[in-house]
């Protein structure tokens, strides 16, 4: 496969928002340098918000410098894997800074991951340290016994309120949002740590190809695998979304880190993203409506990179009509396909557009968006990031490129793709083909360079021998008035080899029957892409960062039809 593209096989770069470039001069420094920038230009610039505390740029650094001290006098040393097992509070931020610092290898980890889910993760990556919630120390001290892990330190929500916030917050510990930790060997307050004395600043010798960090894969189309990202490709990829969006650089603005850290899109879009450019985040915890529609009330947030679960919870919520959007200036959506109805209701209340993207784990997620400023096409995840090349090959040879508008498997080439995958040379020999990354995606490209994903390779049905795309059913009964949401699948048929089925969510007060929407899809898809069943249902399975489970779903119908 060539490796180079020249810019006649670039048609997307005709379409780059004004000052967006096709290339990027990088920094060649890491995520720790670029906080210590922010602190020397914004000192005393709020940096966190968490429940109405506040922190600034200089108060973040010292803690980050604090507890990397800590780490160091636990004998964690360069390579070494830290496991981070935390929501979005400010220990999230500061532990995770704080590996970066001293060479150290952050694993972020899911909260409400299960047991044999945590122990193996902790188990693949090794890891000698994990940083958690009180709540989750007895499961912590168990799960030690069966890993490597030597420390656990623990942080409170409460640990980072107001005087008065923190007084009520305990009253009310019964609520379960907070837990005594017994005495254990080797279980430390993260509060404790980080109130030692100021140490003398650390700063470890980092190369741009030195692994920061791990990242599980969700899991959701096989075994979770710990993706080795570089800091240089962290670093890059910040650096390709400043470039993004060119209007907001140099600006004084405040995020909405509602997307969780410890999966990938919130870690760069929200997290990393708001300290390279010095902008200040507030931190919600448990990304519900009413408490997104909290915070923008109480914090008038700027930026707001969100998946399409958090957009569609807001406005179909009863707090939409008392709360004013009109701070919000940008969007960015990604994870999953926005419908188009969101797009336009959230835009019509916001008068900001929303830029819809695309990604993986693999790419420090974002290979692609939409302009910001220019031409946005329904059902596309936009165009190529700057230094992002990418290519449409045939599914069979997964070498051979196909036409213009023809469908076959996405793969591209950029500084954000990962470095391969712990501890896993098959699986990396098998994504990674002379530097070009095999997404499994299917997707096509239009004249113009946008390109459309048009489902996963593995989700692919084969019905009377054609091939079947769920995702364009999905966006079908999507876009009937009655559907909040929807989901298709593949399941045996005697004669077909598979059927489609889809799982629907209609919207509050709404009733409809199986007939009434196989009626509405008869004049919207060819006939062999007809659903054959539609189960109802209150909701649907999804992840951590609100992407339906197709694969659980499968799962679930699979072991119907073993019985």
């Amino acid at each position: 496969m060539a490796s180079n593209l020249t810019n006649q096989h670039m048609p997307w770069l005709a379409h780059y928002d004004a000052g967006v470039p096709e290339k990027i001069a990088y920094e060649k420094i890491g995520l720790p340098e670029y906080l210590s920038r922010s602190v020397q230009k914004f000192p005393d610039r709020m940096a966190l918000a968490y429940e109405g505390f506040k922190i600034t740029y200089s108060q973040l650094d010292e803690m980050v410098q604090r507890f990397a001290a800590s780490m160091r006098a636990f004998g964690i040393q360069k390579g070494d894997r830290v496991a981070i097992l935390l929501p979005n509070v400010i220990a999230c931020v500061v532990s995770y800074y704080a590996c970066l610092k001293i060479g150290a290898i952050a694993v972020m980890n899911n909260p409400v991951s299960s047991d044999p889910e945590l122990e193996y993760q902790l188990n693949d990556s090794g890891a000698k340290l994990l940083v958690t919630l009180d709540l989750l120390v007895d499961r912590a001290i168990r799960l030690r016994m069966k890993t490597a892990i030597e420390q656990i330190i623990y942080t409170s929500f409460k640990d980072h309120l107001p005087f008065g916030k923190g007084i009520y917050f305990s009253l009310f510990a019964a609520r379960g949002l907070t837990a005594k930790v017994k005495y254990s060997e080797d279980v430390y307050a993260w509060k404790d740590l980080i109130n030692d004395p100021a140490p003398e600043p650390l700063q470890a010798d980092l190369d741009f190809e030195d692994t920061a960090m791990l990242q599980y894969t969700g899991g959701t189309t096989g075994v979770s695998k710990g993706v080795m990202l570089s800091h240089g490709n962290l670093s890059c990829q910040i650096q390709q979304i400043n470039a993004w969006f060119p209007q907001f650089a140099g600006k004084k603005e405040i995020i909405l880190g509602a997307l969780p850290f410890f999966h990938s899109f919130g870690l760069t879009c929200a997290m990393n993203n708001a300290i390279f450019a010095g902008w200040g985040n507030v931190l919600v915890a448990k990304a519900s409506p009413e408490n997104l529609l909290s915070a923008v009330r109480k914090y008038r947030p700027t930026f707001l990179p969100l998946v399409p679960t958090m957009y569609i919870g807001m406005l179909s919520h009863p707090d939409i009509h008392k709360s004013d959007l009109t701070c919000i200036k940008g969007c960015f959506s990604g994870s999953a396909p926005l419908p188009v109805e969101v797009i336009k209701k959230f835009e019509r209340l916001t008068g900001a557009a929303i830029s819809e993207g695309f990604g993986l784990t693999e790419s420090s997620p974002i290979t692609h968006a939409n302009p910001f400023q220019g031409k946005r096409k329904v059902g596309s995840v936009g165009l190529p990031f700057p230094d992002t090349q990418c290519r449409i090959v045939d599914l069979n040879d997964g070498e051979t490129a196909v036409a213009i508008g023809e469908t076959g498997e996405l793969v591209v080439k950029g500084p954000q793709v990962m470095k391969g995958y712990w501890n896993r040379p098959k699986e990396t020999a098998e994504a990674l083909k002379a530097g070009w990354l095999y997404t499994g995606d299917i997707a096509k490209m239009d004249e113009e360079g946008y390109f459309y994903v048009v489902d996963r390779k593995k989700d692919m049905i084969i019905s009377g021998g054609l091939n079947v795309y769920p995702r364009e059913i999905d966006e079908v009964f999507y876009s009937h008035p009655k559907v909040l949401e929807a989901c298709s699948i593949g399941i045996p048929h005697p004669t077909r080899g598979e059927q489609v089925k889809v799982f629907v969510v209609l919207n509050e007060d709404k009733a409809a029957t199986s007939e009434e929407l196989l009626e509405y899809c008869k004049s919207r898809l060819a006939k062999y892409k007809l659903p054959t069943q539609i189960e109802f249902r209150k909701e649907l399975p999804k992840s951590n960062v609100g992407k339906v489970l197709r694969k659980t779903l499968k799962e679930e119908e699979m072991k119907k039809h073993k019985k």
